[in-house]
């Protein structure tokens, strides 16, 4: 039972740190856009909404999309994970369209590419402070 409650309190804390990310790169990229929600509240459970999916999209996506561009990564000595965290930013905001979010990344190469340098970023942050207990 207390491996349930740690489990899905890094799940809550790694979608806070998603949606937390997200939010900083809206507004620091003028091309990273979450619309006009009225208040405060559904501005919050938007940003979470778009967390879930990019946490959701990294951890079903991103592992493929690693695999396939291994040997780019390799030629480039991992500079081309940040194409892949574009697309991967880029993939969030096709999605939280479909499902009637107002999340929107209106270039790949600048917008995408510098937001997911932030997220980066932003995301590791907290990361130091909040490790997972090894499991043996």
């Amino acid at each position: 039972m207390a491996c349930h409650d740690a489990r899905m309190g890094l799940f809550l804390f790694r979608l806070v740190v998603n949606g937390f990310a997200l939010w900083v790169a809206s507004l620091i990229v003028p091309g990273i856009v979450f619309g006009a929600q009225s208040g405060v509240l559904a501005q919050v459970i938007a940003i979470a909404a778009v967390g879930l999916i990019f946490g959701l999209l990294n951890a079903l996506v991103r592992p493929v999309l690693f695999v396939l561009s291994l040997p780019l990564l390799i030629l480039t000595l991992g500079l081309f994970m940040f194409i892949l965290n574009a697309v991967m930013l880029s993939l969030t905001s096709w999605v939280a369209e479909i499902v009637g979010l107002s999340f929107t990344v209106q270039s790949f190469f600048w917008d995408a590419v510098l937001g997911a340098l932030i997220i980066s970023i932003v995301s590791l942050l907290p990361s130091l402070f909040y490790r997972e207990e090894p499991r043996y």
